[in-house]
């Protein structure tokens, strides 16, 4: 197996991160009868001696556990309250960077001053931390795209790996903001932070706030959860973020009949470059409820918009590319039978009939008996980013709040007009799978 690191920017980025590295120990735990530090451990985490700090390798009792993680936030007290928490230990402190004050909701204070200033560190903690691994396989990077330092740092960390470390796969989950947002400029950041998601990014796998509070509603009417309380929720949608990650490198941390490495994704996802925006679907939601159903039915859901993290309903949409990564017990007839079953439902573009890729991972999460992961290159992304579009475009005509900007150095007011022709591009590009048209743009070969 090869080694992956999580890199958590901003507030949202490291919430999520923290929720991660809890559930992903609950798995590992449930999945281990002894105490050997094995390859599944060593795709996430280091095992390093509790009294010389010295590395230790695959074979070796277990000793003391850290994170592959960086985490980066302008405002420190969201980094130390994960080093203080209970799974505090895992982190090393010196693989993370902080400051005293935050971005003011700014992405270019964030991508250029914070940016220019701390990229120096950060690349010595990046550089550290790719010395750990033996083989590393992947970047994989969660921020926020609504604020300042997730959006603004954030893509400038990106720019970071793709400079430094061209060669390894950068993963993205950036949390889109929900129309409703009380960050009034987070139009513009989010703006912003796309176009570098669209340059930098190899697969970008977003949620928007909107889609997870959606879910978690659902989900509590359906358990007559009448808790309302807003931390919980909060809490709930980074569980449902932290899942969808856990889900997608199951196969880097456990064995399985078809495993998934994380560098096939982009291989059998992206058919185009800059068309890398996937659709991630969950299932089952409803333990209590639904897990006497037969297995079609949970296939059927990771193709429906009521179980997408982000975006419409996959199962309206065209597909240019999909995955099924199944975890637990689920059998390979199973998926092959439903498989040849949606091929007949689903819409995928003409030069791409036979565009899936399916992933059996043999350990379940935590609690579950099995859990079933859709991704989606599709056109179910579209609303998404036509909503981002107008929502920027309404600001934009008025010139407000432009002076936040234009005043940090570094940053050029033409930049707007590139990040919406960025995103037309995009759009566009999903528009032609939409009409089933030939894409003329160099393709990516997929395996």
């Amino acid at each position: 197996m090869t080694e992956n690191v999580l890199v958590e920017v901003g507030q949202c980025g490291n919430q999520i991160g923290r929720r991660f590295w809890e559930m992903a120990l609950a798995e590992h735990s449930a999945a281990k009868s002894d105490t050997v530090y094995d390859m599944a451990l060593s795709s996430f985490f280091r095992n390093t001696d509790s009294s010389s700090g010295r590395e230790l390798k695959v074979g070796s009792p277990i000793s003391s556990l850290k994170a592959r993680a960086v985490l980066i936030d302008m405002e420190e007290s969201v980094v130390e309250a994960s080093q203080r928490s209970s799974i505090g230990e895992l982190f090393d402190p010196a693989l993370s960077v902080t400051s005293q004050s935050g971005s003011g909701n700014n992405w270019a204070v964030g991508f250029y001053e914070y940016g220019s200033q701390y990229r120096p560190g950060i690349y010595e903690v990046l550089r550290h931390t790719a010395e750990k691994c033996d083989a590393m396989s992947s970047w994989f990077i969660i921020h926020s795209m609504g604020g300042g330092t997730g959006s603004g740092l954030g893509t400038n960390v990106l720019s970071v790996l793709a400079d430094e470390f061209p060669d390894i796969e950068r993963l993205v989950t950036p949390v889109y903001p929900s129309e409703d947002d009380d960050v009034i400029t987070s139009p513009y950041n989010s703006m912003l932070a796309m176009r570098q998601l669209t340059d930098y990014a190899n697969s970008v796998m977003p949620v928007d706030n909107s889609s997870l509070a959606d879910i978690t509603n659902r989900v509590k009417a359906a358990s007559n959860n009448s808790n309302n309380d807003k931390k919980t929720s909060w809490g709930e949608m980074n569980s449902l973020v932290a899942q969808s990650i856990l889900n997608v490198t199951s196969s880097c941390r456990f064995p399985g009949s078809l495993n998934v490495d994380l560098n096939e994704i982009t291989m059998n996802l992206v058919p185009f470059p800059r068309m890398h925006y996937l659709t991630t679907c969950l299932s089952p939601l409803f333990l209590s409820k639904d897990l006497n159903l037969p297995i079609c039915c949970y296939v059927d859901l990771v193709y429906s918009g009521t179980h997408a993290l982000v975006g419409g309903d996959p199962r309206r949409s065209v597909l240019a590319a999909s995955a099924l990564i199944a975890r637990g017990k689920i059998e390979l007839s199973d998926m092959r039978r439903n498989i040849s079953r949606l091929a007949k439902q689903l819409q995928f573009v003409n030069w791409n009939q036979d565009g899936w890729k399916v992933g059996l991972c043999s350990v379940a999460p935590s609690g579950q008996p099995f859990s079933l992961l859709g991704l989606h290159n599709s056109t179910s992304i579209l609303p998404t980013f036509t909503a981002l579009r107008s929502r920027f475009s309404k600001l934009y005509r008025r010139k407000a709040h432009l002076h936040h900007y234009n005043h940090v150095d570094g940053f050029d007011s033409n930049m707007f007009q590139e990040a919406l022709h960025s995103i037309d591009d995009v759009i566009a590009q999903y528009q032609s799978v939409q009409k089933n048209d030939t894409i003329d743009i160099p393709r990516l070969s997929i395996a």
